[in-house]
């Protein structure tokens, strides 16, 4: 395989992901929005649920052709290079999650989110596969999907994999605080501080990248197009059926980013990356790839300015109507352009897709100058 067609499909993939995440993040209204572009309300994966994994799927095949000029190997520039990646990330995601910082109360500053996860997964991840024998990176991620599933059980209430008797719950409380937990889960109509990208769940996130770091070294090791696009089907037909039936015993729940749920979505992220190195490497379809391709080539950055602009709509950009109701940015383009269009449903999918275009728009240009923003 030639490097730049290699990657081409891993950007596409890329880009793939965050479009999705833009998309499902940015609706109109959160009160009228397709069932398949919601969560799971808790054990269950829907196409949204899909996404994070996916990425995260991404972040490992990257980490493998990047640590290549390292040999694969833990010394000092190696781990110069992913103590600074891991803190810039974790930094930005605590920028999301305080903007505006003049407005944000920073006793109750969220502490994780998506790109800190990221950041965390990424970081213990590149230590795992540079530190230890590349034959035994399925065995140590075995072992944390065994372990992680052995402290929910042991540590857990009489129901230990729900929303408020699991032990995720109270290891993120001790240790971050629960005030600076998420706080958007309700139960009996009571709001419950539960976050579902918190440090003890981080563990098997973990695996999401191993798993993309094994499919990585698999594209490496095997030059046929073909026979890569077989294996990496069969290995994501195991993973998904293996997700799918450790799930009766241990639910597949992405908020706990549960054991099942890593094999499940790594499972389908190889299918679908099988897919595209089909279709654009053996068939040579790539036009319609070009409008994945920029999101894919400046992803984080993108995505970062994707949440300033939602938060600035929500919390910014507000005023008093004339029955003293408040209005923010986005409820009023919402109301005022979507919903006359397109009705509340079709509005809010709207709404969405057009922040999708916004920011491809922002990201072409980018591409176009071939301003390439590294994170």
């Amino acid at each position: 395989m030639k490097k730049t067609e290699r990657f081409l499909a891993l950007d596409i993939l890329r880009g793939m992901t965050i479009a999705f995440m833009i998309l499902v993040n940015t609706p109109g209204s959160w009160q009228y929005v397709y069932p398949p572009l919601l969560h799971a309300e808790w054990h269950g994966c829907t196409p949204t649920d899909l996404v994070f994994p996916f990425f995260l799927f991404v972040v490992g095949v990257s980490m493998f052709f990047s640590f290549s000029k390292y040999e694969h190997g833990l010394n000092k520039q190696s781990l110069l290079k992913i103590t600074r990646r891991v803190i810039l990330i974790f930094v930005i995601g605590l920028f999301l999650n305080s903007f505006p910082q003049w407005m944000t109360n920073f006793s109750e500053l969220r502490i994780m989110g998506v790109l800190q996860r990221i950041a965390l997964a990424y970081g213990f991840a590149a230590i795992i596969v540079l530190a230890a024998n590349r034959k035994w990176i399925i065995i140590h991620s075995a072992w944390i999907l065994l372990a992680y599933w052995g402290i929910l059980w042991i540590f857990g209430g009489n129901d230990p994999y729900s929303l408020t008797g699991n032990a995720v719950l109270s290891f993120d409380k001790a240790i971050l605080g629960e005030s600076h937990l998420y706080k958007g889960f309700m139960e009996n109509g009571v709001r419950i501080a539960f976050d579902p990208e918190g440090l003890l769940s981080t563990i098997p996130s973990v695996v999401s990248v191993l798993i993309g770091y094994l499919a990585g070294m698999l594209i490496k090791q095997q030059s046929n197009k073909m026979q890569v696009i077989r294996q990496l089907i069969i290995y994501g037909v195991i993973f998904t059926a293996a997700g799918y039936i450790w799930g009766f015993a241990f639910p597949i729940n992405k908020p706990l980013w549960t054991s099942s749920y890593v094999l499940y979505t790594a499972g389908q992220a190889a299918i679908l990356f099988a897919l595209l190195i089909f279709i654009i490497d053996v068939k040579g379809y790539k036009k319609w790839s070009n409008f994945f391709l920029v999101f894919g080539v400046n992803p984080l950055f993108i995505y970062a300015l994707s949440g300033i602009w939602a938060n600035a709509m929500w919390m910014l950009f507000r005023w008093e109507d004339a029955e003293g109701n408040i209005v923010t940015g986005s409820s009023w383009l919402y109301n005022q352009i979507f919903v006359p269009l397109a009705g509340n449903l079709n509005g809010s999918l709207l709404y969405a897709i057009a922040h999708v275009l916004f920011f491809w728009l922002i990201g072409y240009i980018l591409y176009r100058y071939r301003i390439f923003i590294k994170v």
